[in-house]
């Protein structure tokens, strides 16, 4: 399979030129779906720390791009939103998310940011013993009590050892009055307060009323486009989406 694609069919969240090269590096499988930038994309054509594929492979080699606590030497890794990505050499860390052209950007953030992770819960299973595990929607799996639920969000800590990785500090329900970013669709990028969650009763996803209270207006999306960022107001940690 070709670790290649036509720079003209790249995912237009990757915003990259189409007309200067033909081809693209591809998104390997991984936590994210397809649509997810490559590092080596990133690097190349985002922040200009690598000219070409070879010295993105070295980069990589010598461990200096750390992704979500653990050095990354994949160049087709994809990034996906909320990423965190660390450059120790240059001291410079950054969150990855959508801006409002529904974009795939890169936000430089202070070092002590860069020490969590804000998650989505895609569900949770009960494994054995009868534990609660959290299913992470960027691939991750922790173990937890009962109290958390699907499409609730959770800050986790990214230390490298076992004992601080993966060790809930907050939690951000999905319900109606907190803060939510949108994800997806042609609102992607918006931070908006939910106003209420309309259950349906079919295979139709369940749709989700959010109002932009800097900008005076309401719109509505999808339930899987929502990603829980705050109760009352964003956390103070992630201001920068706003």
């Amino acid at each position: 399979m070709s670790k290649y694609l036509k720079r003209l069919v790249a995912p237009e969240s990757w915003h990259i030129p189409k007309k200067v090269q033909k081809f693209v590096m591809k998104t390997a499988p991984g936590p994210h779906n397809a649509d997810a930038l490559p590092i080596g994309v990133w690097l190349r054509e985002h922040i200009g720390l690598a000219q070409n594929a070879s010295e993105v492979r070295k980069i990589l080699h010598q461990r200096d791009i750390i992704v979500n606590g653990r050095a990354c030497k994949d160049p087709q890794m994809g990034l996906g939103v909320f990423d965190i990505v660390s450059i120790p050499k240059l001291g410079k860390h950054y969150r990855i998310q959508f801006d409002v052209r529904g974009n795939l950007s890169a936000v430089e953030i202070p070092a002590e940011s860069a020490k969590t992770r804000l998650c989505k819960i895609r569900n949770k299973t009960t494994v054995k013993g009868g534990k609660v595990q959290l299913n992470l929607a960027f691939g991750a799996n922790i173990l937890a009590d009962n109290t958390y639920r699907a499409k609730d969000s959770v800050v986790v800590t990214l230390g490298t050892d076992g004992e601080d990785r993966f060790r809930i500090v907050d939690h951000f329900p999905f319900a109606e009055g907190n803060m939510a970013t949108i994800v997806g669709g042609k609102h992607s990028g918006k931070v908006a307060r939910i106003v209420e969650i309309v259950k349906t009763a079919s295979s139709v996803p369940n749709r989700v009323i959010l109002a932009d209270d800097s900008a005076g207006e309401r719109f509505e999306t999808i339930e899987e486009y929502v990603f829980m960022v705050g109760r009352s107001a964003i956390a103070p940690e992630l201001e920068a989406l706003a």
